[in-house]
């Protein structure tokens, strides 16, 4: 006899038959005898992998699933009722590519490339790729993509006074100041290719008692709120401090450190933290749809058709519930270790896509064959 997890996939021509009469009374007024949803937020069942159908069936049932329509539906079924359903609606022919199919998914720029292209009105004082060699302009490397945005919003707010950089600032929309920050964190960090007018050596103690519970002792921040400063050009660190010493700059957790380094004491500061070795933050290179889709492949089949009986096919799938379910496994409504860690780096651009791309894909149905034993 299947196990229970089989038993839909094995149905027999009159499992199947019963299966479309109780469809009819219980899942056809939001599914669709034919399985084919026309209503937002309803997923095609049509061609459905058996297995899988019986599985999430019986999650609805067992309350594994968080209380929807589909509790109440499935609430007065038993379960070989529910292994009928699920045989029934995976014998149909799946959903029909929509019309957008024709329509490959228009490709995004690529955030680094742009960032690239963007940076080259920087270069001129922060370098090409973010290493200053002008004393006074401060090093982009090295820093937090937050930080970086943080430090741009108060350019163009005027909490930072800096009149050139404001006007640069106000230009720039947000995409281009993350692509711009994406950019900057994942070029090699090194040092400024600036002179240092303090003594290195001599501002090693006052920067362990003024700087490193936020800066980190050799000016490598662990807090993306806080700028690393490792590297940093010597000149730009004094001014910044002076800045924040004289209310220039508004931070409150900056106001008392500065205030207790005189001018000496913080050329030396300066110095110390230009001379240590800057570190990339933990920043990963955004991952392409077409990869994605390589990923998914892995599991879900070639183009979404999954050959596995107890994995989805995804193929030709309307793209609302896509989206919906990707959300869902990404902040934990629904349970799955595999998917969750899948989803948990994506962002709504990418949720977006893989749903377009996979609803525009051509849905296969799947026949398995039982081998007997040898």
């Amino acid at each position: 006899a299947p196990a229970d997890d089989m038993r839909a996939v094995l149905a027999t021509p009159q499992e199947v038959a019963e299966g479309k009469r109780l469809a009819q009374d219980t899942c056809a007024r939001c599914h669709g005898v034919n399985g084919v949803s026309n209503t937002a937020g309803i997923p095609h069942i049509a061609g459905q992998r058996a297995g899988y159908l019986h599985l999430q069936l019986r999650a609805y049932k067992q309350g594994g699933r968080p209380q929807s329509p589909m509790t109440g539906a499935v609430r007065f079924l038993s379960d070989d009722g529910l292994v009928k359903v699920a045989a029934y609606y995976a014998s149909l022919d799946p959903a029909p590519r929509p019309a957008a199919a024709a329509r490959p998914v228009p490709p995004r720029p690529d955030p680094v490339q742009a960032g690239k292209s963007a940076a080259e009105g920087c270069s001129s004082c922060h370098g090409e790729t973010g290493v200053s060699s002008m004393p006074g302009s401060p090093s982009l490397v090295g820093l937090d993509p937050r930080y970086f945005a943080a430090a741009m919003a108060a350019y163009k707010s005027g909490a930072r006074k800096h009149d050139m950089m404001k006007g640069f600032a106000a230009v720039l929309k947000e995409a281009d100041v993350q692509n711009l920050a994406l950019f900057y964190a994942l070029q090699k960090p090194a040092k400024a290719e600036t002179k240092a007018e303090g003594d290195a050596a001599a501002g090693k103690v006052p920067a362990a008692g003024s700087c490193s519970g936020c800066h980190g002792e050799t000016g490598v921040s662990s807090n993306p709120a806080t700028p690393s400063i490792a590297g940093q050009d010597a000149e730009y660190i004094v001014t910044a401090t002076r800045a924040y010493k004289d209310g220039t700059r508004r931070d409150e957790s900056m106001k008392a450190p500065a205030a207790a380094l005189d001018d000496k004491t913080l050329a030396n500061v300066a110095a110390y933290y230009a001379s240590q070795a800057p570190q990339a933050p933990s920043v990963r290179r955004p991952v392409g749809l077409a990869e994605w889709t390589a990923r998914c492949d892995r599991c879900h089949g070639a183009n979404g058709n999954s050959t596995d009986p107890m994995v989805p096919a995804i193929a030709s799938q309307r793209p609302d519930w896509l989206e919906q379910v990707l959300a869902a496994y990404r902040s934990g409504a629904r349970k799955s270790i595999a998917m969750s860690a899948m989803s948990s780096s994506l962002s709504e651009s990418d949720i977006k896509d893989l749903s377009a791309h996979y609803s525009r894909q051509s849905a296969r149905p799947v026949t398995y064959v039982v081998l007997p034993a040898k």
